[in-house]
């Protein structure tokens, strides 16, 4: 009978109005609008209740299967102890209340996209034994003014109870791209993400250090400044840590790491070799390169990873995958001399840097030539400099050689020579001296420009032609094979160099 007992009310009610009605002539038409209003007020009302506690519905990550621990995350050595140093005021509480020091309240991991900020929260978690709740700022911002803010307080709110529950003395909340909800403020606090900062702002506030669970808000962001000030004053986010793209030393643990599940070819594989190609490589990427070898191994229905796999995936995480253009023969011998100009001025001027000169279309790109760093630098020269930007005219120099102009091929490589002409400007490398680069107008930007890149480009034009032997000898090869490695082009090059000394800069 109770199975059923709703739908023997949903069919009685109807009858008995029908009843009243006509049996017995009591008028039911304001009782059934009476009704209707009560249920459509009651329908709001739930509505209404269900946007200001959507923060208690959200998702949240929380508590994570499996703790992640610091030595699992590679390349982010003084990032690690840094945030080491600032996790020990959750760890070791008698010794920091001894000397009278406050807690952390939040810190801030600020990097490029990809370098381990959310691995590094779930590590800090790990570390402290904390609960852990991460979310992403857009899950905060909503068109209805409030919820923002509801979402923040419910955030807070469920960090603690779920620490309560687990019998954990903390918390860890992970808010990543902070800036979505932490961008400065210009004066409006009518917009729903000023009112979900000024929230955020208020339970930071809030955060006892005495308390127990006590909570440790952790925000990761890419654009620094554009947080608003309130935000990164000490007392809410105490420690900035900066998590930069790792260096070689760096790479190569990221590498090693995320080879321990894969069969690498042991006789033949140099990962020391790829973390020195992979240059400017985040952690990110360094894991897609070795999950696309693997992807190239299999396609192969090969038992291992080889060297050559690598190489290819260190080429489609840099430029994308091999596309199916089919170029004609004549273009195919203008791309091969270009991508050949490249590589005899990078070896002329920096012997020993390219890695492989190709003849495959990559991304929007007919050849490229892929270069080999001999060590990570920081510092940049003015000679340094003006290297790079005969190897980015190297090309053009090629094409005019040969043909006696230049084609839309070199766009690119005017760009890149342009961007490293306003790095010069903006570094006083160049005879403007020190200057603010604001001060420049567009008139004087053309004269740098062409005063610098027409006097390298001379420069350039020289340094091939006088090894014109070299672009012949390695044509028909490369066109022939389509790929060069380092080694070969290297051995071309010290074939011609028996006959013609080299020149170098």
């Amino acid at each position: 009978m109770r199975k059923y007992g709703k739908e023997i009310v949903i069919g009685f009610v109807p009858v008995f109005i029908l009843f009243l009605q006509f049996a017995i002539g009591i008028n039911m038409m304001p009782f059934i609008l009476f009704a209707c209003i009560a249920g459509g007020l009651l329908f709001m009302a739930k509505s209404r209740g269900h946007l200001a506690t959507v923060g208690g519905d959200r998702k949240s990550k929380t508590s994570v299967p499996r703790q992640m621990t610091f030595e699992e995350i590679g390349g982010q050595d003084h990032a690690k102890q840094e945030l080491r140093e600032a996790l020990d005021f959750l760890v070791h509480v008698e010794q920091i209340s001894k000397f009278g020091i406050r807690p952390l309240k939040g810190i801030l991991l600020t990097g490029p996209p990809g370098t381990g900020k959310t691995l590094l929260a779930k590590a800090a978690a790990g570390y402290t034994d904390s609960v852990y709740l991460g979310a992403s700022g857009s899950e905060f911002v909503e068109m209805y003014v409030g919820v923002g803010a509801s979402r923040i307080r419910d955030l807070f709110k469920e960090a603690r109870q779920k620490a309560e529950k687990q019998g954990k003395n903390s918390a860890v909340i992970f808010i990543d791209e902070i800036d979505v909800i932490g961008g400065k403020r210009d004066g409006g606090q009518q917009r729903e993400y000023d009112q979900t900062l000024n929230q955020l702002l208020t339970e930071l506030d809030g955060i006892h250090t005495t308390d127990s669970p006590r909570i440790l808000l952790i925000g990761a962001t890419n654009r620094k400044e554009m947080l608003d000030s309130a935000l990164l004053r000490p007392g809410r986010f105490d420690r900035h840590i900066a998590v930069d793209l790792p260096d070689k030393k760096g790479r190569a643990h990221i590498l090693h790491l995320h080879a321990r599940n894969k069969p690498l070819d042991g006789d033949e594989v140099n990962l020391e070799k790829i973390a020195e190609e992979s240059y400017g490589f985040s952690g990110a990427q360094l894991e897609s390169v070795m999950n696309e070898a693997a992807i190239y191994a299999m396609r192969e229905d090969g038992e291992t990873i080889s060297q050559r796999h690598l190489s290819m995936a260190i080429d489609k995480v840099m430029m994308g995958e091999r596309t199916d253009r089919e170029a004609t023969n004549e273009e195919r011998e203008r791309v091969a001399l270009h991508e050949l100009g490249h590589a005899i001025a990078a070896e002329l001027v920096r012997p020993g840097s390219v890695s492989q000169v190709a003849l495959l279309p990559r991304g929007g790109a007919l050849g490229y030539v892929r270069h080999n760093p001999q060590q990570d630098k920081y510092l940049y020269t003015k000679q340094f400099l003006e290297g790079q930007i005969m190897i980015a005219l190297g090309g053009a120099a090629a094409e005019e050689m040969f043909y006696g102009e230049r084609s839309t091929g070199s766009r690119g490589d005017f760009d890149q020579a342009m961007s490293i002409v306003r790095s010069m400007v903006e570094s006083g490398l160049t005879e403007l001296g020190i200057i603010d680069a604001s001060m420049m107008t567009p008139d004087k930007w053309a004269a740098v420009n062409g005063s610098i890149l027409n006097d390298l480009m001379q420069d350039v034009k020289m340094l091939l032609e006088a090894n014109r032997g070299v672009f012949l000898s390695a044509l028909d090869v490369l066109i022939q094979e389509e790929t060069l490695s380092g080694d070969q082009f290297r051995s071309l090059l010290q074939q011609f160099s028996t006959e013609q000394p080299l020149l170098a800069q």
